[in-house]
């Protein structure tokens, strides 16, 4: 039986009519396949003082947090505003448990009105992945605005910036195909007991 890997894409604009979350469907058709499961995160439908308080006890808060929890991996996409991330990303990455992101792998995406912006990922948002113990964490994508198009509502980028969009994309997909053998890679956590098997003994070093 194929295995179905969760993947959760979570946009971080602030816009009802965001170019980031039409850019995360444009990722997830491309890479739609019979064996990943995608669901779309639109941080913007969270309530907002929910959010920014960081209110558990409010359903559309605790379903979010309960989803990355359960996805095997993430799509993280944010416009960037002034060389960093959205406020509404921050929010939402200020109310997930510490080590939220151990044992996934996270693809970072981001648009923006020029390429002067495009280190924002690196900068930025990817030491903040990081620090939450991402397993693995794909080199970024920036899609700027001057690559956009939209004809009657229909979302379309340039060949030139697809080609490269799908070279980043089958990075993912390949990482999506070598699950980890421990969920919990990347936290720390003192009473693990599965790290022995992956070290040489101390007597097999001498």
């Amino acid at each position: 039986m194929t295995r179905i890997t969760k993947v959760l894409a979570i946009s971080a604009s602030p816009s009802p009519h965001s170019k980031t979350a039409k850019f995360v469907e444009h990722v997830i058709h491309r890479m739609g396949t019979s064996d990943l499961a995608f669901t779309h995160l639109r941080l913007r439908d969270i309530p907002g003082d929910s959010l920014l308080t960081g209110q558990m006890d409010q359903a559309d808060v605790a379903n979010a947090v309960k989803s990355v929890e359960d996805a095997d991996a993430i799509i993280i996409a944010t416009p960037i505003f002034k060389a960093a991330y959205s406020g509404l990303l921050k929010a939402f990455l200020d109310i997930l448990p510490q080590f939220a992101l151990a044992g996934k792998s996270v693809l970072p995406l981001a648009t923006g009105g020029t390429i002067a912006h495009v280190l924002a990922l690196d900068y930025a948002l990817r030491p903040v992945l990081q620090s939450m113990g991402a397993r693995h964490i794909i080199q970024g994508y920036f899609l700027p605005e001057a690559d956009i198009t939209q004809d009657n509502g229909q979302f379309h980028i340039k060949e030139s910036a697809n080609a490269q969009l799908m070279e980043t994309l089958y990075h993912f997909q390949c990482v999506l195909g070598t699950p980890a053998a421990d969920k919990m890679l990347g936290h720390p956590r003192p009473e693990r007991v599965s790290a022995a098997w992956c070290l040489p003994s101390l007597d097999a070093r001498h």
